[in-house]
């Protein structure tokens, strides 16, 4: 399937119920309207995604979120500061709130985000709804930084991509919830604790796992390549392939970042698995990764791709 940049065209796809996979900051999303249920349905097929996962909704503006959910002051707060941009707000749904149940996975919340991408506003501004986006893979695989990703992995089940090059991010959104007294830190993301603290004043706590989860991306399983994954290696076993951090070496071709740079090294983590898992190895070992920053992001998706895969 080509990936094309007709935006009124894949409107038109959105508008007749049909699957859109477009560029955000963070991944490709697998686009669908909100409000269809069957549009929603065809996601979860599209995907092979659990139907107890409920997904990320997208909209062009904060003004478009409020209405959807119901956001304590500190989630504005956290809206005005990051939006747009790679976090995602998980609030009660507003009571006339039209996003599909579905999308939410059936539970009474609606996790909601402004992209920061201009393909992916300029669909949005011109669909006129809020979209579903989870990231446009299989489900529990590596997601998807280029439009040849997402055409690799889902091409013949999706109408149409966008392709708005490589993803700048190339880590998923921030989580961060509401539904009780203080926030919860879900997923970690494009957008650090830290940072999140320091706008808000507050100390999250973190509950980043579940079995039945409240947000997208807290399955324990997840973003695996089809080869295994060893963490925190020094260097590689006989038949691994070794996907390092800082200066390239004798140990192989793929480092995260030469220069030690983890903005570089999380828009490079999925291109470089997906290359990687592509020669066909039955194993990657995977160099330590400073755990602070983007950091935290990194270890959280290469922890979960080096889960045990019968948990995905």
């Amino acid at each position: 399937m080509p990936a094309l940049n007709d935006i009124a065209a894949a409107a038109e796809v959105l508008k007749a119920g049909d699957l859109v996979a477009f560029p955000t900051e963070t991944v490709y999303g697998l686009g669908a309207d909100a409000t269809n249920d069957r549009a929603v349905a065809r996601v979860y097929a599209a995907k092979g995604r659990p139907a107890f996962n409920p997904l990320i909704v997208h909209v062009a503006e904060a003004q478009a979120a409020f209405r959807l959910g119901t956001f304590p002051e500190t989630a504005r707060i956290l809206a005005r500061d990051f939006w747009p941009g790679p976090l995602t707000i998980v609030t009660p749904r507003a009571p006339d709130c039209p996003v599909s149940l579905l999308a939410s996975a059936g539970l009474p919340s609606i996790a909601v985000r402004v992209p920061d991408h201009p393909v992916a506003l300029d669909l949005l501004h011109k669909f006129g709804r809020p979209l579903v986006g989870p990231s446009a893979n299989p489900s529990g695989r590596i997601s998807p930084t280029t439009a040849e990703h997402v055409r690799r992995h889902l091409g013949s089940r999706i109408a149409m991509i966008l392709d708005g090059g490589r993803c700048k991010v190339g880590v998923e959104s921030t989580v961060v919830s509401f539904l009780e007294s203080s926030p919860k830190l879900l997923r970690h993301g494009g957008i650090s604790q830290a940072e999140i603290e320091r706008v808000t004043g507050l100390t999250l706590t973190v509950e980043a796992h579940s079995e039945r989860p409240r947000a997208p991306g807290q399955l324990l399983s997840h973003y695996a390549p089809r080869a295994e994954i060893r963490l925190n290696v020094e260097a590689p076993r006989n038949g691994e392939a070794y996907l390092g951090f800082g200066p390239l070496h004798a140990h192989g071709p793929y480092s995260l970042s030469p220069s030690g740079d983890l903005i570089e090294a999380a828009a490079s983590l999925f291109r470089l698995l997906h290359d990687i898992d592509a020669t066909g190895v039955r194993s990657i070992a995977v160099a330590p990764i400073p755990h602070h920053g983007l950091g935290e992001a990194i270890n959280d998706r290469l922890m979960r791709a080096a889960a045990p895969r019968d948990r995905a």
